[in-house]
C-alpha cells in the first residue's frame, strides 16, 4: 500500500512519521510512505500537488499539512486558502476519484467560542478569523469531492485544538520563559483541550488502519479529536510549569507567580474563540468496536484508543521534555 503524509516538518507531521517508524518489519515491507514537505511540494501550487499524486497514486492520504500562521493569515489571505483550502480540496478530488483513504486535520477555529458547553460535529461553522474560514473551506471542499463522486473512497476530517508536541507551542514557550522571568502573565478566559500530537496521529491511525496496517472501512465524515476534559491557557501554563518543577527544572517561575488576564488585555490582529472545546464522543463510539484487538495493535498501544483527562498527558509531555533536557 503507498501512503502519502504531507506536512512533514509541522509537529503532526513529525509524530506520523515517528508512529509509521514503529510499525514491525514486516508491516513496513507492506508499505510505501513517502513524506511530504514544502521542500518536496509546495502545496499552493496546484500543478506541482497534482503531479505528484498522480505519480505516487496513493491509496492512503494523511494531511497533516496548515498554513497555521493564525495572525498573518489576517493579511495573507490567499496563501491561508491556497494550502488550507484548495490544497484539502484537490488531495480529496483524487481520493474520491480512485478509491483512496483520506485523512484531514481541521481546527477548533471553524466556531465562534459563543457555545455555552461542548461543540458537537454538526454545530454551526461561524469562523471569525481568516485562518478559521480557509479551515471551514477545506472541510466543506472535501466533503463535497467525495459528495459528487460516490465512490468507494473514504475520508475522515479531525478537528482538534490546542496540539503540543515535537516542535515549537505554547507548552514549550511557556516553560522557556518561565526560566528567564520571575512573573507571567497567561489569558484564563479561553477555554479548550490541549492535544497531544501523539496521541492524535494514533488515534486517527487506528479509526483507519487495523492492527495489520490494513486499511479499515469507517463512516466517512467529521470527528472531533481531542482528550477529556478543558482548560484555560492560564490553567495550562501553571501545570505546565509546577510539573517542570516537581521533575527538578530549574525555573524563575512557579505557578503562583503566573497572573491570570483577560483576552481583551492582550489583544491580537486575529480574534480567538473563547470557548473551543469539543466533545469527541461520535469518535469514541468509533473507536468502541476495535478495542477487542487492542491488544494486537500495530502499535502496542492499548490504552491509545481511550481518551483520557488532557492533564494526564501533558504531564507525561513535560517530563519527558524534563528527562531529555529540552526545557
Amino acid at each position: 500500500m503507498n501512503i502519502l503524509v504531507f506536512g512533514k516538518d509541522g509537529q503532526l507531521g513529525k509524530t506520523f512519521q515517528e508512529v509509521l517508524g514503529r510499525l514491525g518489519s514486516a508491516l513496513i515491507a507492506k508499505l510505501v510512505i513517502q513524506y511530504v514537505g514544502r521542500s518536496e511540494c509546495d502545496l499552493s501550487n496546484e500543478e506541482a500537488l497534482n503531479q505528484l499524486l498522480n505519480q505516487f497514486q496513493p491509496q492512503f492520504i494523511i494531511n497533516a499539512s496548515a498554513y497555521t500562521a493564525v495572525d498573518k493569515a489576517e493579511t495573507d489571505s490567499f496563501a491561508a486558502f491556497a494550502i488550507n483550502a484548495r490544497a484539502p480540496e484537490i488531495m480529496a478530488q483524487y481520493a474520491a476519484n480512485h478509491g483512496a483513504t483520506f485523512l484531514h486535520f481541521s481546527t477548533d477555529y471553524v466556531f465562534d467560542g459563543e457555545k455555552y458547553g461542548f461543540y458537537l460535529e454538526d454545530d454551526l461553522l461561524n469562523p471569525l478569523g481568516v485562518y478559521g474560514k480557509s479551515k471551514a473551506a477545506g472541510e466543506e471542499a472535501i466533503a463535497r469531492a467525495f459528495f459528487q463522486v460516490k465512490g468507494i473512497g473514504q475520508y475522515a476530517i479531525f478537528r482538534t485544538s490546542w496540539i503540543y508536541g515535537g516542535g515549537s507551542n505554547f507548552i514549550r514557550t511557556i516553560l522557556r520563559l518561565a526560566k528567564d522571568r520571575e512573573e507571567l502573565k497567561i489569558i484564563d478566559d479561553q477555554f479548550g483541550v490541549p492535544t497531544s500530537a501523539n496521541w492524535l496521529a494514533q488515534v486517527s491511525l487506528n479509526l483507519a488502519l487495523d492492527e495489520h496496517a490494513c486499511l479499515r472501512r469507517f463512516v466517512s465524515g467529521i470527528y472531533h479529536a481531542v482528550p477529556a476534559g478543558e482548560t484555560t491557557w492560564h490553567g495550562l501554563g501553571c501545570l505546565a510549569v509546577q510539573v517542570a518543577l516537581d521533575a527538578g527544572v530549574i525555573l524563575k517561575t512557579n505557578p503562583d507567580a503566573i497572573k491570570p488576564i483577560l483576552a481583551a488585555d492582550y489583544p491580537l490582529p486575529a480574534p480567538r474563540p473563547m470557548n473551543s472545546t469539543m466533545s469527541s464522543d461520535k469518535l469514541r463510539l468509533a473507536l468502541s468496536g476495535l478495542e477487542v484487538n487492542a491488544s494486537n495493535s500495530y502499535n502496542d498501544s492499548v490504552g491509545i484508543i481511550e481518551f483520557p483527562e488532557w492533564d494526564v498527558m501533558v504531564r507525561k509531555y513535560v517530563i519527558s521534555l524534563a528527562r531529555d533536557q529540552l526545557i
